[in-house]
């Protein structure tokens, strides 16, 4: 069913919608006259998505952002000691979940209720018709499972991916630039906006340069440090033999730190994956942020997606500037993000790529 979800014509029917999501996120980004936190927009940013897009809910944006809280709280908690005392963390947990299975519960009943105006099938949509064609009827709980499931698959690594994305675009203009180039040079952007009918996933597929940048920030910045794997039949390495039956851990970042087909591993360098010189097609499990072998992260293809879609949007629709003096650290827990968030001001630009006055600039503009 995962298979179905994610697939090219899946994906393809899902590219209009993260559009349109993105699209108002950034613009509500540039009308702020204040800076923004980046990484716990983004993390709005892709909670919404997965609501919207993925599962077609639709949520009034008040009682969006109440169950957005309320699912940042079970993120929060959900790998607390198992201890159930009041006021634990694992007490907290159990009732942000318990509140938001409710949520979900109301949003899927009213989604069963209500099936028209309809243009596009969604994950829940292709979930609910994989039970019908197996002959069973997926359960309320079942379906509250698997929402919860594909809300969690979409959320922190994308929203820690993307704001990696934009804070490398910030510290490597010539980077956006050559991205921008490619744009032109392909019809998609034209006097600083996206040409009409343009971004579909075919287009998307083709832009080289975009996918290199993606890659490149997976490649440096990938979200969780690693993977577990059950070994299937006892093997030696580097002297020590590994049983048949145990469970080994992978490290994602150590591999792209060591790998040899990398060269000058810290420097953000996205011609490293140009025609060129191909870095990561030099063996087999050198370059892996999604995992590697048959339990390869089945949600890959859409993290892809809206990471370029985001990357296409930032370069055409608003300029932006850092907001503290320095770059931030990054902290590697729970997943890769700036430890202070990465505060940036953003700046909206209309199609001729003049700056747009927020209403206050506005008004004080007109009192000058």
């Amino acid at each position: 069913v995962f298979s179905k979800i994610f697939s090219h014509e899946a994906l393809e029917s899902y590219l209009p919608k993260i559009q349109l999501v993105i699209k108002d996120t950034l613009r509500a980004w540039s009308s702020n006259p204040e800076s923004i936190n980046v990484y716990h927009e983004a993390q709005k940013l892709t909670f919404r998505m997965a609501i919207r897009v993925l599962l077609g809910f639709r949520i009034p944006d008040e009682e969006l952002g109440r169950l957005f809280e309320v699912y940042q709280q079970f993120v929060e908690n959900v790998f607390s000691l198992p201890v159930d005392l009041p006021f634990s963390g694992y007490r907290r947990g159990i009732r942000a979940r318990e509140t938001l299975q409710k949520g979900l519960e109301k949003a899927i009943q009213e989604k069963l209720q209500n099936t028209q105006g309809k243009d596009y099938a969604d994950a829940l949509d292709i979930l609910i018709e994989s039970g019908k064609e197996h002959g069973k009827e997926l359960t309320m709980q079942e379906l509250k499972d698997g929402t919860l499931e594909l809300i969690f698959a979409a959320y922190a690594t994308t929203a820690s991916a993307s704001t990696s994305l934009i804070m490398q675009l910030l510290k490597h203009p010539r980077v956006l630039e050559k991205l921008q180039e490619e744009l032109r040079s392909k019809g998609i952007l034209h006097n600083g906006c996206i040409c009409e009918g343009s971004l579909r996933l075919d287009n998307i597929n083709g832009l080289q340069y975009l996918d290199c940048v993606i890659k490149e920030v997976l490649r440096l910045f990938t979200p969780i440090s690693g993977g577990y794997r059950t070994v299937l039949q006892t093997f030696e390495l580097d002297g020590f033999q590994i049983p048949k039956g145990w469970s080994v851990m992978y490290s994602i970042r150590d591999t792209h730190d060591t790998a040899p087909v990398f060269k000058d591993v810290d420097v953000f360098d996205p011609d490293r994956f140009g025609q060129g010189r191909s870095e990561d097609k030099d063996g087999r499990f050198h370059y892996l942020p999604f995992g590697g072998g048959v339990r390869t992260c089945l949600g890959k293809h859409l993290a892809k997606l809206f990471l370029k879609a985001l990357a296409i949007e930032r370069a055409s629709t608003s300029r932006f500037e850092l907001a503290t003096r320095t770059f931030p650290r990054i902290t590697l827990v729970p997943v890769v993000h700036p430890v202070d968030g990465l505060k940036v001001k953003f700046f909206g630009l209309d199609s001729n790529q003049n700056e747009i006055l927020t209403g206050a600039d506005a008004m004080l503009g007109a009192t000058v």
